[in-house]
């Protein structure tokens, strides 16, 4: 079914979506850049916003949340290096985007979404679209126990550090890719590395804006 669905006239659109704002800026990944130039993400945004779909931009997606710009779901899943039997953990699941593509990579997705409303939607849009994504609502900053370990989690909001309830559940060896920082006050991507005994070694990615990691062991919000 997936097939059916994105093979469509926007087929250009991502080829150069890939080649002018991923490979252009030093995506190099070519499972990432592949799977970035399958998932059709006019079918992840408001009809409204859909013909601004493969700018490089962000979206407004409802509840407050966007969708992320392609350059950086590509950046985070490079630096996330997901291989074929990887399971990973994917915090703030809002359109179902960067799940989708993540589902392209991994062995099996895990999605977090703490608003009930963009859980439904994507999961509604991942399952027409033939992605296996197990979507859950619930507070992301606490992880998903019930499925752990996993080999990668991601996040697409920013947090004060990594949540202990994370550590807990990656495997050796994982990595973790989310922002850190403050919504509204200086961010940046970090990539982490689980060790054997348990530390982490960080990577600082750059800076970025994102929405509050919202929860337990984040940021306090509505």
């Amino acid at each position: 079914m997936r097939e059916a669905i994105t093979k469509t006239d926007h087929d250009a659109e991502r080829r150069r979506m890939v080649e002018q704002q991923l490979a252009y800026r030093g995506i190099e990944d070519a499972r990432v850049l592949e799977a970035m130039g399958r998932v059709p993400r006019h079918l992840f945004v408001d009809p409204a916003f859909a013909r601004y779909a493969y700018e490089d931009q962000p979206l407004p997606i409802g509840d407050g949340q966007t969708i992320s710009q392609p350059y950086i779901v590509a950046l985070m899943l490079e630096a996330a290096r997901i291989g074929p039997d990887d399971v990973v953990l994917d915090i703030g699941t809002g359109s179902g985007y960067a799940a989708a593509v993540t589902a392209e990579l991994a062995a099996r997705v895990v999605s977090v979404e703490r608003h009930p409303s963009l859980a439904a939607s994507a999961e509604r849009t991942l399952d027409a679209l033939g992605y296996d994504v197990k979507v859950v609502t619930g507070d992301g900053s606490l992880g998903w126990p019930e499925d752990a370990p996993y080999d990668v989690i991601i996040a697409a909001a920013t947090g004060p550090g990594v949540p202990d309830a994370w550590l807990a559940q990656l495997a050796e060896g994982a990595r973790v890719v989310m922002p850190v920082g403050r919504a509204g006050g200086a961010q940046h991507l970090s990539s982490f590395e689980r060790a054997a005994d348990g530390t982490l070694t960080e990577v600082d990615l750059g800076g970025v804006s994102f929405v509050p990691l919202v929860g337990e062991q984040a940021w306090p919000g509505k």
